[in-house]
Parts: C-alpha cells; sequence; structure tokens
C-alpha cells in the first residue's frame, strides 16, 4: 500500500488525478491510499512524514506547492514529489526540494502513469525489509511500516501499519535484523520505530497513537536518538 497526499485546489483536476490513480492500480493491481488536500497550506500544517508520495499542484491560493515543499523538505526527506502545473518554467526550481517529476497540465493518463512509475521504482529502492517467522509461515515486512515490537511471552508482537504479527523469536533477535534502522529499545520488552513516535507523555513514548512505556534508565538515551532522528530527516 503506497500512501498519497493529493494536493490541489482545482476540484476537476482533483477528480482526474484520483481518476488517473484508480486506472493505474486496476491496471497494475498497486493498492495506493490517497489523502486529499485542498491547498499547500492544508498540508504543511501538522504535517507528519507518514506519505510515500506527494503529488502537488503548483500554484495554488493561499500556500503554493512549491512553497509548501520546501517547508516539507525541512521535515521530511525521504518522500517523493511529483509537481502538477501548467508552467514548465518552474521545473528548475523544483531541483531545490529533489522533485522528481513535472507533469504538465491537462494531465494525460499516459504522463501520468510514467511518472508514477517511477515515483514507486524509487521507493521499492529505497525501502528495507526483514522476514518476520510467523507459525504459520515466513513473511516479508517492510520496515517503515512496522510502528513498534512488544514481547509476548516467549513471542512477539510486530504492530505494523497492516495488523499486528505474532512470531516466533526473541527481542535481541529482532533487534539484530532491524539494526542500522530507526528502531530503539525503550525498555525490556519494546523496541520502537522512532519514524513512528509523536512526542513523549511522562514516562511513555506515543507510537501511532499508543502509549509505550520507557524505562527510567533508558529515557535520556531514547530522547537523544529521537532528537538525531528528527534532525537527520529535517536535514
Amino acid at each position: 500500500m503506497t500512501r498519497v497526499a493529493l494536493v490541489e485546489d482545482d476540484p476537476v483536476c482533483r477528480g482526474q488525478l484520483q481518476e488517473h490513480l484508480d486506472q493505474y492500480s486496476r491496471e497494475t493491481g498497486h493498492e495506493f491510499s490517497v489523502r486529499v488536500f485542498e491547498d499547500g497550506e492544508d498540508i504543511v500544517r501538522g504535517y507528519r512524514p507518514e506519505f510515500d508520495v506527494i503529488l502537488m499542484d503548483i500554484q495554488m491560493k493561499y500556500v503554493d506547492g512549491m512553497t509548501a515543499a520546501e517547508e516539507i523538505r525541512r521535515m521530511d526527506a525521504g518522500v517523493v514529489i511529483l509537481f502538477i502545473t501548467s508552467l514548465a518554467s518552474y521545473a528548475i526550481r523544483g531541483y531545490a526540494v529533489d522533485a522528481l517529476d513535472y507533469i504538465l497540465k491537462p494531465v494525460s493518463y499516459f504522463a501520468f502513469s510514467q511518472s508514477l512509475r517511477r515515483a514507486l521504482e524509487r521507493l521499492e529502492r529505497r525501502r528495507r525489509y526483514i522476514v518476520v517467522n510467523q507459525r504459520n509461515g515466513a513473511r516479508k515486512v517492510d520496515c517503515s511500516r512496522i510502528y513498534y515490537i512488544e514481547i509476548d511471552g516467549h513471542s512477539l508482537i510486530y504492530h505494523t501499519a497492516d495488523g499486528d504479527l505474532d512470531a516466533a523469536g526473541s527481542m535481541r533477535d529482532a533487534e539484530e535484523s532491524l539494526k542500522g534502522g530507526a528502531f530503539f529499545r525503550c525498555n525490556k520488552g519494546y523496541l520502537v520505530n522512532l519514524e513512528h513516535v509523536d512526542g513523549v507523555a511522562g514516562e511513555d513514548a506515543m507510537v501511532h497513537g499508543m502509549r509505550v512505556q520507557i524505562s527510567r534508565a533508558k529515557k535520556k538515551a531514547f530522547l537523544e536518538a529521537l532528537n538525531r532522528y528528527v534532525n537527520e530527516v529535517g536535514q
């Protein structure tokens, strides 16, 4: 499932882009989760790095797409940005925000599908997967989709964007398989993905709306790791 933000103030163009996404999904079997924003101001306000692809109109009433993209890049280095515009002259400015492509209006399905295919290929090259050994077989899991992992007796529960997975193995095994990623062992029983930490409330990390306890001995190191991660993403 690819998470898409569609930022377009023209309802006709917005509807056309949604139709193109639906057609691409029917043709390829690729699934999309789409969230719509009607202005650059709407996506920037309270932005969290939760999207894979942003389809961004450039000319909008309150906050134009280029300004919105500059703000987003300060918070999210990984999201793939595709600009939608009627003016090819904006292309040079797009290098500053690492835009992958420009799609000219009126948007043809052919041009749209080619740009979207390149975006998905870039995402696939970036993604990292692990194999989770469940009792009824193995499952390939996108690490960025894992919220946190907890110990449950002699097993592990992987809390993910696609549901919970019960798995065999130890927390040490999970830590080793996720080594080098944005994961932190915040106490004996929990391994948290810093990408999905919304903040810290008292002795708990707020992970995608859920509370995960941070041990007293780990709190300072956890906050330092979280700050490093946020700074790295914002660069």
